[in-house]
């Protein structure tokens, strides 16, 4: 249950209130502490009912929260806790909460390159440790793919600090088609992920160019050049494209086949937001997508083998064909 910031700041005070027993408490004094105590966190005066306090009470009590407040009320209008030592803040973590701990800083371990998350290393640490003692011998449950080899993620911390500070930068950089690497003078607008690599969208010579993190071998600060800051929405700027590579071209709706065996599949993790289910057949389903076509979503469509047809576009379906046949000759028998 979610617990917004008013009201935790009051469960804190009642319980704060309630820790002192050398003096007794009323409704009205717990209602006065509390909206003394709002005011100091927010600056204003908020008006705390009677109604909330009694509820905020009712819901210390209970196991909702975890809470399981020994509150009781004594001569018929004074609060108090029946156990002397008893705080809210001192309630012992239960094994689902150490679970929950556990994964959730394996998953924050994922994203170990961004200068945000190294700011937070040592508080995982101590995280971790605390978590451990009490879990020890127990395995994590959630698996994330990463490749530890994975060249160039060295610059995320760079490349985050630039788009950030609005800095433009010089980066050398060498496709896979380039005989030797170049520099260039870039606007760095976006960092994205994609099958387990990271790229940069960026402004170059008023085009936007996609660079792949582990092509790049040194960035630097270009001070000279003021930054343009084009404002690009993610969700929106690849909302036509499976990857990272968008063009100028307009989506297309692509028409494919799946068969039964592997349609289940396609149904449960789509190509794209944009795919629907058109027609089932006996031997599987046809699905279409609304995307522009690039070099990923070839490779996504070549991925499923026999177990796919593009029926359209026509040009496509000739792409593909002629890609396959292309992969057929690799494996004709050879001298070698």
């Amino acid at each position: 249950m979610p617990i917004n910031k008013n009201a935790l700041i009051r469960y804190k005070t009642i319980d704060k209130c309630l820790q002192n027993q050398y003096r007794q408490w009323t409704l009205n004094d717990l209602i006065e502490a509390c909206s003394d105590a709002l005011y100091e966190y927010e600056g204003k005066d908020i008006d705390v009912s009677k109604r909330t306090v009694q509820l905020d009470i009712q819901m210390m009590r209970s196991e909702k929260l975890g809470y399981n407040a020994p509150i009781v009320v004594y001569d018929r209008k004074y609060y108090k806790y029946d156990e002397d030592d008893f705080s809210i803040v001192n309630i012992p973590v239960t094994d689902k909460d150490v679970k929950i701990m556990n994964e959730a800083i394996q998953v924050l371990r994922q994203f170990k390159d961004f200068s945000l998350f190294k700011e937070m290393d040592g508080v995982l640490q101590r995280l971790e440790d605390s978590v451990y003692s009490s879990q020890k011998d127990k395995r994590a449950i959630i698996h994330l793919d990463k490749n530890e080899q994975l060249k160039g993620l060295e610059y995320i911390d760079v490349i985050y600090a630039a788009i950030q500070n609005k800095k433009v930068i010089d980066v050398l950089y060498q496709s896979f088609r380039a005989r030797q690497a170049s520099t260039m003078t870039v606007h760095p607008q976006l960092l994205k992920e994609f099958n387990n690599r990271w790229f940069l969208l960026a402004s170059h010579k008023g085009k936007y160019i996609t660079l792949a993190l582990d092509r790049m071998s040194k960035i630097i600060d270009s001070e000279a050049i003021d930054y343009v800051d084009h404002n690009i929405n993610g969700d929106d700027y690849y909302k036509d494209v499976v990857g990272v590579t968008v063009s100028n071209s307009r989506p297309q709706r692509i028409e494919f086949w799946i068969d039964k065996y592997n349609a289940p599949y396609v149904i449960t993790k789509p190509f794209h937001s944009s795919q629907r289910i058109i027609k089932h057949t006996e031997d599987g389903i046809i699905f279409n997508v609304l995307v522009q076509i690039n070099f990923e979503f070839e490779r996504l469509i070549l991925g499923f083998g026999e177990s796919i047809k593009v029926i359209k576009p026509i040009k496509l379906r000739e792409r593909m064909q002629k890609k396959l046949r292309a992969a057929i000759l690799n494996y004709e028998p050879r001298e070698m």
